[in-house]
């Protein structure tokens, strides 16, 4: 359990600093990151970086499969880290 908090954490870090990042290349002019990457991200468990990072920077807030899929994502990490934590509370 400690080592899901953990990876949680820094996904979610690592999505955070990713949609800033992107953000300010994309003002920037410079390389950007892959949309795929930033979905890929959010998807691996770093959907609340992901959207913090979307309301925060004003990211990617126009493209419905950022502001469908990232929340969708969202609502599906809730439920899975319920149902592991519902889990481990009735051992």
């Amino acid at each position: 359990m400690r080592y899901l908090m953990y990876y949680l954490i820094i996904i979610n870090i690592a999505a955070w600093i990713m949609y800033g990042l992107d953000k300010w290349k994309a003002k920037s002019g410079a390389w950007r990151i892959p949309e795929r990457t930033l979905l890929l991200t959010a998807l691996a468990g770093g959907s609340v970086g992901a959207l913090a990072g979307m309301l925060l920077f004003h990211h990617k807030t126009r493209k419905p499969k950022f502001m469908i899929g990232v929340p969708v994502m969202f609502a599906a990490h809730c439920v899975i880290v319920g149902v592991i934590v519902h889990h481990l509370l009735a051992l």
